[in-house]
């Protein structure tokens, strides 16, 4: 009959005696399912990754994969019957799905509480050692640095602050090709900038691992003496903690304030560095060099069946080689102790482990989340419904013949061979950081959905789990895991896989390689140390939205050339690709670069995008709500003219979740562009997509009539960043009110230190006591003067809030340290004095003529006739609050 299918032709069992069965394809409704000498029929649609009954399950009983427990039946399941939880069927009615659902779960989820047998406990013996070892060639580094698989030049910003600068200078050097140098790479990332951050330790100790890493043939470090991490404190960090910085060609570059000298000293550094770095050999060196992160991200049913079991393998062959292996993932082995535990060292190493779950969910409930928590949209949506489901999975990257040798901390050396297991959030990109940092040199990246994740000088090597989604990707992944499930041995997958590793090892380029794109992302801060908070903090009062009494301020006339567009006025042209998720930020901006030097050029101002480091396992609760309105504030902004949203595909704010949040917003979904890194093919295709979508919406849309407008139609941004006098908070004062007093609206976030000027209050209110009107990134709902909420006092979270609110033009006062821009809004920075960086505008003691000053360059800036000094270096960032964690 049609719809009649042999089991082993459709789903597979991770375990004999399992009672749940995972479909390999998706099946429908009706499909009747012989197996043995029983037959079945599905009572709705399974998607491919989700399971169905093969035994009957009473109400009470546990359902089981790989034998352990992951959810408790709430009522009778029979076989045939689609196993389902309340989240996924939540996760799956938010995407477009052509599929009969069940109408209600009928499981709920359940965590096996895990005891460690003192007593009991029997220490393991791990595998013996091959007598001969396979090699492979590469960079031997001297005293303890080990073997690098790469050789690069790296340019490390200190904190978030100097990595624009160090973006900027990786620029110069792009392209840069020498025999044995892989290139000039900056390592740049979100920390560091907040004053007491209580990532810190981990933060100096990733810096620390980076900066001796094997793959390192020299390094620039880059900081701000005035900021709450410098170089100094980074230097010191190495020297009392026994790095081996003398083995490593470094310089410490401490930013003086003049951008342009600045940058001189650092390109001649590196120029400096180019012929002996590429003057360096690789050798032929033993496979226990090799040190392997075992990494996994957009995770589905298959990884713990096809994926991570082909990683395992491959681990096990290096480690029999006397090389080294790293699991992470923290929060991603709860429910999975059974298996992690089962072949320990010592007990010590098994309390360790128990130890670093314990102290994870403690963080986690600081901020009133759970760290069962972690499964994203995406990972229910491709079959694992829960926690525990995806921890086992996530556990196979352990070889059951393979022992827990070591269990460290995030980012702490790796100092003896053998496998080890880092404490580190869920969030694979920050996970890598921390592995990166202990000294792995290649990456084993296991993807169900098909993640293109990649680091900056670490090749990483991508394991997709079925043959669908790897042909689908083919040019973004390695490795075919999937083929195991279409019938190929597992030891021959396994021993060609461990080819590829020692070819890759020993220089040959991955797909991500190929690709050119990576990022950086340390374990980010967190701002709960204790208990008690997070239930006040929930539980807030949301700003009013009504702007604030102000003292009144005759407003001159100002003339200023702007567009008229279906929005209302805007002041400039923008294209706008806009990532959805941190992993697809660093695809949104190679398209947004390859717009801009493409045959669309021109016919925008330029086309933008806006990296950001949310939307995956992170993005639930408090912090979700943080990050997705200030998203669509950028996506429905009056400058952009065009906007496409880009999805990874397997994060929690996909496409789908997004085009909802937009109708709820009153915006149609058909306005906006869509694309989907995964569902599209891959990197190459989406970028072609991309660029067709853009076409058409410019050959449809003619530009927009210039219109003359005055301060009316003028939405600003007003900041500062340092104390200022009070003739320029007076000025800033006049110039605000009559902004308002003309009909346009002012935006101040709370955290500016103009709300701490008695000056500047006294000039704009009657009272001193100045509370939020709008939340973070909360689109302005009326003109007139608003505060705006900031959970942190980061600089760049700041803006990047601000610039969502719909203002046009930013205004900040920055003392003597010129601060980044932001990528999207143009900013003016403004002193009191000259400074060694030249800013855009310097205050006298005048405050009538420098309000009117400041008007006027106001008005020449949003007619598009002034650019801002400082508009190369730009940064962009999404704040997560008060309760925001990694997960």
């Amino acid at each position: 009959m049609s719809n009649s299918v042999l089991f082993e032709k459709i789903g597979r069992l991770p375990a004999p005696d399992d009672n749940a069965a995972i479909a390999i394809r998706r099946l429908e409704a009706g499909t009747t399912i012989r197996d043995r000498n029983r037959q079945f029929s599905l009572n709705s649609t399974v998607l491919e990754g989700h399971r169905f009954a093969v035994q009957p399950i009473a109400a009470g009983q546990p359902l089981l994969s790989w034998g352990l427990p992951f959810g408790i039946a709430t009522r009778m399941i029979l076989p045939g019957e689609y196993v389902c939880n309340s989240s996924t069927l939540a996760a799956l009615r938010q995407r477009t799905l052509q599929a009969q659902l069940p109408a209600e779960p009928n499981f709920v989820d359940h965590i096996q509480p895990y005891r460690l047998n003192d007593a009991g406990f029997q220490p393991a013996e791990q595998l013996p050692l091959y007598p001969e070892p396979r090699t492979f060639w590469g960079y031997r580094r001297p005293g303890e640095r080990g073997v690098g698989t790469r050789n690069f030049i790296v340019l490390l910003g200190v904190t978030s602050r100097a990595g624009g600068f160090v973006r900027q200078l990786e620029q110069h050097f792009a392209g840069e090709t020498r025999p044995n140098l892989d290139g000039v790479v900056a390592a740049a990332h979100t920390e560091g900038s907040t004053p007491n951050p209580n990532n810190l330790d981990y933060l100096l100790r990733t810096l620390a691992g980076f900066i001796v890493h094997p793959n390192v043939g020299a390094v620039l470090i880059a900081g701000y003496n005035w900021e709450p991490v410098t170089p100094a404190m980074l230097h010191q960090f190495l020297i009392d903690h026994h790095y081996p910085l003398a083995n490593v060609p470094h310089r410490f570059l401490s930013l003086s304030g003049s951008h342009a000298d600045d940058m001189q000293q650092a390109k001649a550094i590196v120029r400096d560095w180019l012929a002996p770095v590429s003057d360096t050999p690789r050798t032929e060196e033993s496979a226990a060099a090799l040190k392997i992160a075992l990494q996994c991200g957009g995770s589905d049913a298959f990884s713990g069946i096809s994926g991570n079991p082909l990683a395992a393998w491959v681990a096990k062959e290096i480690i029999r080689c006397g090389g080294s292996a790293n699991l992470a993932e923290t929060p991603e082995l709860i429910g999975a102790e059974p298996y992690v535990l089962a072949k320990v060292r010592n007990l010590d190493t098994a309390r360790r482990f128990l130890e670093r779950v314990e102290r994870f969910q403690t963080l986690a409930a600081w901020h009133g989340a759970s760290a069962e928590g972690n499964p994203s949209g995406g990972n229910k949506f491709r079959g694992l419904y829960n926690i525990v489901l995806k921890s086992i999975g996530a556990a196979m990257k352990r070889d059951p013949e393979v022992r827990l040798d070591y269990v460290i901390d995030y980012s702490e050396l790796m100092p003896e061979p053998g496998y080890y297991l880092m404490d580190s959030p869920g969030l694979d990109l920050e996970s890598v950081a921390g592995q990166v940092a202990a000294g792995c040199n290649l990456v084993f990246f296991i993807t169900g959905n098909g993640s293109i994740t990649n680091f900056p000088f670490v090749p990483t090597i991508k394991f997709v789990t079925t043959t669908a989604r790897f042909e689908l990707l083919r040019a973004d992944m390695d490795v075919n895991a999937g083929a195991y499930l279409d019938g190929r041995p597992m030891a021959e997958l396994a021993q060609e896989t461990f080819e590829l590793t020692l070819q890759v090892a020993a220089g040959q380029r991955t797909a991500g390689e190929k690709a050119g794109h990576a990022q950086v992302q340390i374990w980010r801060n967190w701002q709960q140390t204790e208990a008690g908070h997070a239930e006040t903090l929930l539980n807030r009062p949301a700003p009013s939205g009504r702007p604030l009494v102000i003292k009144p301020a005759a407003p001159p006339v100002v003339q200023i050339d702007g567009y008229r567009t279906g929005r209302g006025i805007a002041f400039e042209r923008l294209g706008l690709v806009l990532p959805t998720s941190l992993c697809s930020a660093q695809v949104a901006q190679l398209v947004a670069d390859r717009l801009n030097r493409g045959p669309l050029a021109g016919q925008l101002a330029r086309f933008v995008a806006l990296p950001h480091t949310e939307g995956c396992t992170d993005a639930n609760g408090p912090a979700r709500e943080l990050s997705v309105p200030t998203l669509l504030g950028y996506a429905t902004h009056p400058a952009v003219q065009h906007c496409l949203l880009l999805e990874h595909g397997c994060e929690v704010t996909h496409n789908d979740f997004m085009a909802e949040r937009l109708r709820q917003l009153g915006f149609a979904p058909d306005d906006f562009g869509w694309a989907s890194i995964q569902l599209d093919g891959g990197i190459g295709a989406t970028a072609r997509k991309i660029e067709q979508w853009f076409a058409e919406r410019l050959a449809a849309a003619p530009p927009p009539a210039v219109e003359t407008v005055g301060l009316e139609s003028l939405r600003l941004g007003l900041l500062a960043s340092a104390p200022l006098p009070d003739s320029a908070a007076e000025s800033l004062s006049l110039l605000a009110r009559q902004v308002v007093q003309a009909g346009g609206a002012v935006v101040i976030p709370h955290n500016a230190a103009l709300l701490e000027s008695a000056a500047f209050l006294d000039a704009t209110f009657d009272r001193r006591a100045v509370s939020p009107s709008l939340a973070y990134g909360q689109k302005i709902p009326a003109t007139g003067l608003h505060v705006m909420d900031t959970p942190t006092a980061h600089w760049v979270e700041t803006l990047t809030g601000l610039g969502a609110t719909g203002v046009d033009v930013l205004l900040a006062f920055v003392g003597g340290q010129p601060l980044p821009g932001h990528p999207l809004l143009p900013l003016l920075q403004l002193a009191a004095a000259p400074t060694r960086t030249p800013v855009d505008f310097v205050f006298g003691n005048d405050v009538p003529a420098d309000a009117a000053a400041l008007l006027h360059l106001l008005a020449e800036t949003a007619s598009r006739r002034v650019t801002p000094r400082l508009q190369d270096v730009v940064d962009f960032q999404l704040t997560r609050g008060l309760l925001g964690i990694s997960l």
